[in-house]
């Protein structure tokens, strides 16, 4: 009988998954269908489960992986997603802060750059950004460690009410979506007033000071972020 093949533990794809997994997993490490992953990386759920099988039986295994019950990250997978997340917002937080990359374009570079710098030039890069611990989007960077704070704050589409709130975070998935954010002026730290809902796909807001109303739709809406203001 053959041996089934293992996949390469370092290569683009398992990186891809791995990240995924974490992501869509959150801080509470649910575990994540093939189907959300399928969506999320673009891929048919079949070439979902066959991965899933492969990175499940590797040595180390990267997931837990029960079919029909979803996926966990094994301790290696999660070691390995994490560096790979803390990579990718290390550089896009370079490419943005010293390269003045526009915010719409710094996700794809980073995607690209992500599994191949090695441990030494991530150190150099955090130590010349001052050791940050948000990207440019809003979004944790994993300590050295492994460690991912826990960012208190929903999606303005989570039944958020009437009233004044600051941005979080905004969704680097969609450079269409960044750019509209930001040619009208909304990005992390941003106070942003939800006025309404004009429609069931829309919602009203106003940014900073203006008195402007946007109408969001979902898809923009979707993509950020909010803490209320404490009064």
């Amino acid at each position: 009988m053959t041996a089934r093949r293992q996949p390469n533990p370092n290569s683009e794809s398992v990186d891809n998954y791995l990240k995924a997994i974490l992501l869509l997993g959150g801080l509470e490490e649910k575990r994540v269908t093939s189907n959300a992953l399928a969506r999320t990386l673009g891929v048919a759920p079949a070439s979902v489960t066959n991965m899933l099988q492969k990175l499940a039986a590797g040595s180390p295994p990267l997931v837990e992986y029960e079919r029909h019950h979803g996926v966990l990250l094994s301790s290696a997978g999660r070691k390995r997603a994490v560096e790979v997340v803390r990579h990718h917002r290390l550089i896009e937080t370079f490419l943005y802060e010293v390269l003045d990359y526009p915010i719409d374009e710094v996700h794809e570079e980073a995607e690209r750059l992500e599994h191949f710098i090695s441990e030494r030039f991530e150190e150099r890069i955090a130590a010349k950004l001052g050791h940050p611990t948000i990207d440019p989007h809003g979004h944790c960077i994993p300590a050295m460690d492994g460690a991912m704070p826990k960012q208190d704050s929903i999606q303005l589409t989570d039944d958020v009410q009437e009233g004044i709130y600051v941005v979080d975070s905004v969704s680097d998935r969609s450079a269409r979506t960044l750019r509209l954010l930001k040619d009208n002026g909304i990005a992390p730290g941003v106070k942003l007033r939800v006025r309404g809902r004009p429609s069931i796909s829309s919602y009203a807001v106003s940014v900073g000071r203006s008195s402007k109303i946007l109408n969001l739709q979902e898809e923009a809406a979707n993509s950020i972020r909010v803490c209320a203001v404490r009064k």
